[in-house]
Parts: structure tokens; sequence; C-alpha cells
């Protein structure tokens, strides 16, 4: 029997609800099909969204929302998607299946999508084509209450007040697709893009640098060599799980082998070290840890499905997402002292999505549930926690994460076995363990998955197969499974 022992008055860091993010990019069918139908479609929708979405996304309680990129951010040009949407202008995506992008879904249904959902707008500007003017007139646009051109403009196009606006990155991949530029070449831009980027009113920006791709180590010392806090509040990180880091050949969402499977979970755990690296460096430069981490863009990156535009990075979602997704969710919440928010790629029909359209059906993935089962974690404190673990390919088979808030402790654990089935023997400290209620994510396969027409083959259950007994609480963890427990 395994031991899992949690010291619930330890108290080692604050949980931001922002660690549970999503991402939504002009990409494939994220944005439209996928978000936005428009006014006029036969789906349910209002103004223009997808009722359905709508209401999955709002009972995520989906804290913060990126947007509009992404590779797309640098070739985006805002000011292309306001006004009469039959006079705005259209484009090539030449990023994403070179499809026309026509603009109908710019600022102002973003930030009202935010509004309506309660969640924060996360923007990332135009840095890599775009003109310094160009993004001080965005921020200005967005946030200015007062008498000025863009804020005119603003009201013209039909909004009165400004919107709250926190978060915006300056950039986005400006090592890659934003620009291919070196780490100090990058940093003089940011410093000067950001000066311009102006605080209106109330509105305090929390300004965001393009950090590192994965093991990019030199990018993130360079970086911090000129940007200093005073400037930013986080870099951001980019890591994508790809089994055997093939990015020819990534294997397919749904046929994989059981060799595969465990390759793809000892590529996520890659995450910890990742960050624990770049941390390590951004304390040299940063020592009072005044700068923050944001891993913007992660998750599963496979080959998309097979009859798809290989532009669009469609991909289906089995037991093996919701695993990883649970794995990389515990190593975000065990950094949750500088990691102050994730956003995983993407939202809905893109990569690991948590939602899947097609026409007028929806389905919700095996990674959305295990989200819905982390919500309790969200705006917690994480308490000190420690299992004993059997690791097959350096990846853990038991992983955990303990955190109270509101005089509840919550414990989610994941069994990534695909043999066993795991007894854990829960000791906690400084807390009575006396009411208990559990849900669990899990299947007969780890390549079970939802589709349009059996949306509900992989969904969350009551979990009963535990006790409790002197003080301790027992559990039988079935194999290739994800529980959340609430105990009171």
């Amino acid at each position: 029997m395994k031991q899992l022992f949690i010291d619930a008055g330890n108290k080692q860091s604050h949980i931001s609800k922002n660690i549970f993010g999503h991402f939504s990019e002009h990409l494939g069918r994220c944005i439209y099909e996928g978000i936005y139908v428009g006014e006029n479609s036969k789906i349910p929708n209002k103004n223009g969204i997808r009722t359905d979405v709508f209401e999955a996304l709002k009972a995520l309680e989906v804290p913060v929302l990126r947007w509009p990129g992404g590779c797309f951010a640098d070739t985006y040009h805002w000011m292309d998607g306001i006004g009469e949407k039959s006079q705005r202008k259209k484009l090539v995506n030449v990023h994403w299946g070179g499809v026309t992008e026509d603009n109908s879904f710019g600022t102002h249904e973003f930030m009202n999508l935010c509004e309506e959902l309660g969640c924060e707008p996360y923007v990332a500007g135009n840095l890599g084509s775009g003109t310094v003017q160009e993004m001080a007139q965005w921020v200005e646009y967005m946030t200015f209450g007062g008498i000025s051109p863009m804020a005119d403009l603003r009201r013209k196009n039909g909004r009165e007040k400004p919107w709250k606006l926190k978060y915006f990155g300056i950039g986005n991949e400006n090592w890659g697709c934003g620009g291919n530029m070196r780490p100090q070449y990058y940093a003089d831009l940011y410093n000067q893009y950001q000066s311009f980027c102006r605080d209106y009113g109330d509105n305090q920006l929390f300004k965001v640098a393009c950090g590192p791709n994965a093991m990019d180590y030199n990018w993130t010392d360079e970086l911090l060599k000129t940007v200093r806090p005073w400037h930013t509040k986080a870099i951001s990180l980019h890591y994508y799980t790809v089994p055997y880091g093939n990015w020819e050949h990534k294997g397919d969402a749904v046929d994989f082998t059981d060799e595969e499977y465990y390759e793809t979970l000892r590529a996520a755990m890659q995450m910890e070290e990742i960050v624990t690296r770049h941390l390590e460096i951004m304390s040299r430069h940063d020592p009072k840890h005044e700068i923050g981490l944001i891993v913007d863009e992660w998750g599963n990156w496979f080959d998309v499905e097979k009859g798809t535009n290989p532009g669009f990075l469609y991909q289906q979602n089995t037991m093996r997402d919701a695993v990883t997704a649970a794995l990389n969710l515990d190593i975000f919440i065990s950094h949750s002292d500088r990691i102050v928010m994730a956003n995983i790629a993407q939202v809905v029909n893109v990569l690991q999505s948590v939602i899947l359209t097609e026409g007028e059906r929806m389905t919700k993935t095996p990674t959305y549930h295990v989200f819905d089962l982390y919500r309790r974690h969200m705006e917690g404190d994480r308490v000190y926690s420690t299992c004993d673990s059997v690791s097959y390919e350096n990846a853990p088979m038991l992983s955990h994460s303990a955190s109270v808030k509101d005089g509840k402790l919550s414990l989610t654990v994941t069994n990534a076995s695909l043999t066993d089935a795991q007894e854990i023997e829960v000791s906690v400290k400084d807390f009575a363990v006396n009411k208990v209620k559990a849900e669990i994510l899990t299947a007969p396969d780890v390549r079970e998955h939802n589709t349009f027409d059996s949306p509900e083959t992989v969904k969350l259950a009551d979990f009963t197969d535990y006790e409790i007994s002197g003080g301790k609480l027992k559990i039988k963890l079935p194999k290739c499974s994800v529980a959340a427990f609430t105990i009171e």
C-alpha cells in the first residue's frame, strides 16, 4: 500500500486560478465554428457565440483566455477586426491552412465574450509585424475612458466604457514565427514597445515578455539581462508534449501503443525539469522573484485526424490526454509560488482541446473533465504533501496535489499505470478526516474517447472505493484514472 502524507497546516504557496487557463487562436476551427458561428447561424448562439460552447466554458469557470494567438498574433492588425463586419478587411491566414480570415471575430467580440464568461482576457500584441504606434493605440482603444481618437473610435463602434484588460503580451514566439529574433534584439524591442503601452485610469497592465521555447535556457538568460521587473510582470514559456520529440511523425491521437503511451508520459514529465531550470535562471537575475512565469502554451501535440486540413491541427482526445493534463497541472501547482498562469492549447477543436465541435454537435473531451476536477484547487493554498510512487520510464505512476480553501481539504490523485490499481493510505496532519466526497475519471481502455455520436463515453462519475479508518483515508484507485476528493 502506497503512503500519501498531507500536512494541512503547512501552507506552501497560493494557487492562482489562472494556472487553469485556456488559449484561443485564429487557427483551424478554434474561433470560427468552435467559439463563434455568427449571428445568422442556425446553430444556437448569442451575438454569434455558440451557446453550447459558452455554457460549457462557463461551467468550467474558465479564469483567463488568451487571444488572438499564437503565431497568428504577430500577423494580426487589430484595426482590421473592428467596425461594421461587412466592411472589415479579409486576409489570408498564412500560418494556419492558408484560409481566408474575414475578421468577423475581433476585439469587441473577444472582450465581450470574456466579460460574459467572467474571465480575464489575455491579449497578445503584434510585435513581429506591427508598429509601436499600432500596439499603443490598441491598448488605448481597449482601456482609455477619456476623450481621444482611439477612445472615440471605440465609442463609434458601439462600446461606450472601456474594458478592463490586465494581461497583455508584447509579442509571441519571437524566437520563431514571431520574427526569428535573437533574445538580445527582442529584449530591446520589448523595452521599446512596452514603454508605449500605458496604464489608463485604474487599468494596470500586467505586461508579459516573450520567454523561451522549451529548453532554450539561453533565451531566458539573455532576455533577463535586459528586461527588468519594473518593465515586466512575467515571461512566457512554451512546451508541447510530442512523443519521442518526433515532430515529423508525432503519432496518432487514438491509435497508439502502450509504449507510445508511456513515452508520452515521459515527455510530459519533462515539464518539471524545464520549469525548474528556467526558474533557476530567473532567480539569478531576479532574486526577489518579482517576475513570474506563464506557461501560456502547453499540451499534447499529435498528428492531425486523417482527412482533415493539416494546418488546422485537429486531433481527438483520449484518457491519455486526461492523464498528461493532470500530470502537467500537478507540476504547475507544485511551482505555484512562481507560475502565475498557464494556458492549455487550445480551447476548442485545436490540439489538446477541452471541447470539440462538428456542425451543431459538441462534445466535452476527457481533458475537459480533468479541468473540472481540478477546479477545487483554484485560489486555494497548496499544502505540504508527499507520496510513495513507482516509476515507469521515468514517469511516476502516481501524481497528486493537495490544497486547502474555505475550511476544506482538496486532494487530486492520478494513477497513470495501464495495468495496476493502486492502494493508497492517506494520512493527514492538522485536519480531521470526517467526511469525504469524491469523483473519478476513468475508462476500461486508455484509448477511450468521446465522439459526437457517443459524447459521454468518458465522463465524471461518483467514486466510492475508499474508506475512512482510524482517521486515515484508504483509497483503491483503478488503473488509468484521475480522482478528486473533497475532505471535511
